[in-house]
């Protein structure tokens, strides 16, 4: 069982988008292509990896369970329409339980419910049928705006909203939360932990480890430019630092602009 340390506790925690041949242009960059996607997956599995959900992690995280030798986590942020039909039935197909951090806004009133551009999107009541693929469903708010510039209510309108949206549909606790664009600050995390969430998820384009935080987990954002090679270097714990660590000072510095700029223009897409 995985102690957290060493190269072997290195944790890729991927962080997928859209699977599609023809995306929107806004989120083209964030976009991989079915075949690209198949091949990633073949290769996650050909790496004597073990694919966990989130919620196995946080439970690691917490000291509550163990984790297999090597694990590697597959989450999937947005609601995109390919994820409850071929996303969900090519993991399903490979046995490789996942987790899809939904955007509510954006599944209940297309182009009116929440600041993403348009694009194809799921619906909300399809939610479940995530669930009988395998994948574990949690939270990415209502509007999928900057949280780390929001006031304390509308900040907290987000996290609960979504959450409760999520918790009819399903008939269960949804118990994690993924930042949008993995924007985030200590009051966010905060709040995410008042909410009821029991995780949150960032980006920090690093790998996760059994010391990571968890209400900033660490994930690698999947770009089209990526590469089997790519993936087989994470897999491998190699290719990008290992979190926890503290933000840079570019990082707060951006986190300040934004902060200044949404006093003046209102609340931002993050994206």
């Amino acid at each position: 069982m995985s102690t957290g340390r060493g190269p072997a506790g290195r944790i890729p925690v991927l962080l997928y988008h859209a699977v599609m041949d023809d995306p929107p242009g806004w989120i083209a960059e964030f976009t991989v292509t079915p075949r690209a996607f198949a091949a990633q997956l073949d290769v996650i599995g050909a790496s004597g990896r073990t694919a966990v959900t989130v919620g196995a992690l946080v439970a690691h995280l917490a000291g509550r369970e163990p984790l297999p030798d090597r694990p590697v986590v597959l989450t999937f942020d947005d609601g995109f329409a390919d994820l409850p039909g071929p996303t969900a039935e090519a993991l399903a197909g490979r046995s490789l339980p996942a987790t899809a951090y939904l955007t509510t806004g954006a599944l209940t009133r297309p182009g009116g419910g929440s600041l993403l551009p348009p694009a194809p999107m799921m619906r909300l009541e399809q939610a479940s049928l995530l669930e009988r693929h395998g994948l574990e469903v949690g939270g990415h708010t209502v509007t999928h705006a900057q949280l780390d510039t929001l006031s304390a209510a509308a900040l907290r309108s987000e996290l609960v909203d979504s959450k409760a949206a999520l918790e009819d549909v399903l008939g269960h606790t949804v118990a994690h939360l993924a930042y949008p664009h993995g924007y985030n600050s200590a009051r966010v995390r905060r709040a995410a932990r008042a909410a009821g969430y029991a995780s949150a998820a960032a980006v920090r384009h690093a790998l996760s480890s059994g010391r990571d935080e968890p209400y900033r987990i660490a994930r690698l954002i999947l770009r089209r430019s990526h590469t089997v090679r790519d993936v087989e270097r994470w897999m491998a714990g190699d290719g990008a630092r290992v979190a926890p660590f503290p933000d840079s000072p570019p990082t707060v510095g951006w986190r300040w602009y934004r902060r200044a700029r949404a006093a003046v223009r209102g609340p931002g897409f993050a994206g």
